[in-house]
Order: structure tokens, then C-alpha cells, then sequence
């Protein structure tokens, strides 16, 4: 990890970062998030949010990191 805390990726590109809102509380601690290109995904809390117990809501923006590999994933990263 580096000094923020995030994976190096090696020769891996690199993680998208995107902003939306959030659309809909799913079970077991996922959210549907709607990104401001339209497109509707599933993500869930990264740790660091969840140990300082920022709560996410309903209408909150939050930007989110997409998968390498799924795409329709992502993890919520800050609340804006």
C-alpha cells in the first residue's frame, strides 16, 4: 500500500474514480449508486468511511471507485 492507503497496481491501469448519487440502500450493506454519466451501479463502503461511521443516505453524492473487473461494481470512497 501506499501513504493513502491504496493498493499500488503494478502494471495494472489505473482504478476510475467517478461521482454519483446514491439511488437506493440494498441488503447487506450495498447501495445502488447512479453515476452522473447515467449509468446505474452496486457498490459498497470502503473500510476506512465505515470505522469513522459516516453514514450514506439516500440523495448523498459520494464518489466511488469502479472495479478493474466489473465495471458495474465500485466502492464508495467519500461522501461530497
Amino acid at each position: 500500500m501506499d501513504s493513502d492507503g491504496e493498493r499500488s497496481g503494478g502494471d495494472g491501469p489505473a482504478i476510475a474514480a467517478v461521482s454519483g448519487v446514491v439511488a437506493e440502500l440494498l441488503p447487506s450493506g450495498l447501495y445502488r449508486v447512479r453515476l452522473d454519466e447515467g449509468v446505474q451501479i452496486v457498490a459498497h463502503i470502503a473500510d476506512r468511511i465505515e470505522r469513522n461511521f459516516i453514514r450514506v443516505l439516500v440523495g448523498d453524492r459520494v464518489r466511488v471507485e469502479l472495479s478493474r473487473i466489473d465495471h458495474r461494481r465500485g466502492r464508495i470512497v467519500e461522501k461530497m
